[in-house]
């Protein structure tokens, strides 16, 4: 798990591939300071070091405590340097920052003409590839440019630059304006969590189409489309309207395949894109179309195109691996998904520093399902009571939550009387403190408190009675998302049929025909 405690300087180094630390060790042999031989001793202890100890360098004896501080913020900026001076020409925003840069120092040498010459040329790259803000930053160079004595025989160019400047500002107001739309909304489903009540979908729904109303989707570039997508999508999320959801993911997810070259110049968006489009489709148990866009993402990834560096190697990572566990879960084929496990294992421990604490406790959800669902109830435990134990996970009560209930269910399955009857009482205290407590959650508690007071011989007749009653609520629009974290009525299935829930599942998947 990320830990945000760590030192960054040492964090930064630990990110390094050996080629990076290689370019610096050659950067940094360049630079003549006093300090030089100091900046490389420290860099070489953190490299070598497993854990940030501030003691064993200062045990070194290369510098002095109070000194500590500043030869640490001159290495870190050191090596940024290094990076920035080594980064692939092919990133289309440090060629145009580069460009900007270099007409900065041409214009302050007032060298205008030569200045303007490369301006025009970056604007045009700019807008090529939709980088209206730095388009737009061009632009106001430009006219501070044009605005000197000595281009003033240039006929047009002030009208030419003011239509430019009014027409960027429009689309980068619109840009703006939904994206601040998007993370507001997001922020409101971080805050109360989806909407429980019609009275809540009309305030998300009217509050919504107050901020898009005047916005006309026809005159959409790239960017605009985007996040007028991301906006939809959000607000499909907080309603609970998974089919929206797919629509608006869908359409996110086309446009960059529309236009390949927006892929390689934002993935993180498009890998977030097809996150959220192959969560829509979990949600709708569309598994044919899971499959095909699970699939397709991955040839993406494994296209010699397709960027590569830590940042979307670790959420390449979460996406495909997050969602493979996701379509065996589907499907029922735990047995056949225990594989995966060993794997996300591994690989979490590489990818720690790039994923937050939220990432991979649910991974660890996930895996607990597959060892549930696969009748491995002490297995399962274990990794549910890594969440349950967990005590950084505020913002996602709802994964604590189902982390117990689930854990519940394997220690009744276990025989562990005693054990469930303690945790009984401390999952139910945990629910009264919950801001986003669902009918479900409470009915589920109230079963498994009943459940040892009732005869052995009417055990069954209580199963089917639960089963019936979790079928109506999961009809609610509000409830049905929790079915999703725990599927509590194929588990009652298995057990008044007296069958594996996999087998239960599994016949569910296939009458489905999606």
């Amino acid at each position: 798990m990320a830990n945000h405690q760590k030192d960054f300087l040492f964090v930064l180094i630990k990110s390094l591939s050996k080629s990076e630390k290689r370019q610096f060790k050659i950067f940094a042999s360049r630079l003549e300071t006093s300090s030089n031989t100091k900046f490389i001793e420290l860099f070489n202890i953190l490299d070598k070091s497993e854990g940030y100890d501030e003691k064993l360098i200062l045990k070194s004896g290369i510098i002095k405590k109070v000194q500590l501080s500043n030869l640490k913020s001159y290495l870190y900026k050191q090596i940024l340097v290094s990076i920035r001076l080594n980064i692939p020409s092919q990133n289309m925003r440090y060629q145009l920052r580069e460009q900007i840069d270099f007409a900065t120092i041409l214009y302050n040498k007032g060298l205008y003409k030569q200045s303007l010459k490369i301006l025009d040329k970056t604007k045009i790259l700019a807008l090529e590839n939709d980088e209206k803000l730095m388009a737009y930053e061009i632009v106001e160079f430009e006219k501070l440019i044009e605005s000197q004595y000595i281009t003033r025989s240039i006929q047009g160019r002030a009208d030419e630059l003011v239509v430019q400047a009014k027409e960027l500002n429009y689309r980068n107001t619109i840009s703006s304006k939904l994206s601040n739309l998007s993370l507001q909304l997001y922020g409101i489903m971080l805050k109360t969590g989806y909407v429980k009540s019609d009275e809540e979908y009309k305030y998300i729904d009217d509050y919504f189409k107050k901020h898009i109303s005047k916005l006309d989707e026809k005159k959409f570039g790239f960017r605009e489309k985007y996040w007028f997508y991301n906006a939809n999508l959000w607000r499909s999320f907080l309603v609970q309207d998974f089919l929206s959801c797919y629509k608006y993911s869908l359409k996110w997810v086309t446009l960059f395949y529309d236009n390949p070259s927006m892929i390689h110049l934002n993935p993180v968006f498009f890998l977030k894109g097809n996150h959220y489009l192959l969560e829509s489709l979990y949600m709708l148990k569309y598994k044919s179309k899971f499959k095909k866009y699970l699939e397709l993402l991955e040839d993406t990834i494994k296209d010699s195109h397709f960027p590569v560096n830590d940042n979307i190697a670790s959420l390449s990572f979460l996406y495909v691996y997050n969602n493979k566990l996701n379509y065996h879960i589907l499907e029922g084929t735990f047995a056949e998904s225990e594989y995966l496990i060993p794997e996300v294992l591994s690989k979490l421990k590489i990818h720690t520093d790039h994923l937050d604490g939220h990432h991979e406790m649910m991974f660890f959800y996930k895996i607990a399902s597959i060892y549930f669902g696969n009748e491995k109830y002490v297995e399962s435990i274990f990794y549910l009571e890594k969440i349950i134990n967990n005590k950084n996970l505020s913002m996602r009560e709802d994964l604590m939550c189902f982390a117990r209930l689930l854990s519940l269910i394997a220690h009744y399955e276990l025989g562990n009387d005693y054990y469930l009857e303690n945790q009984l009482r401390n999952t139910y205290k945990f629910l009264l403190k919950m801001n986003d407590l669902h009918e479900v959650q409470k009915e589920i508690i109230k079963f498994l408190k009943n459940l040892n007071s009732i005869y052995p011989g009417d055990i069954k007749k209580e199963f089917v009675k639960m089963r019936e009653r979790f079928i109506e609520l999961e009809k609610n629009t509000y409830e049905k998302r929790a079915f999703l974290y725990l599927d509590i009525i194929s588990w009652l299935e298995s057990k008044i049929e007296n069958r594996k829930i996999s087998d239960i599942i599994k016949e569910k998947a296939k009458l489905s025909n999606r």
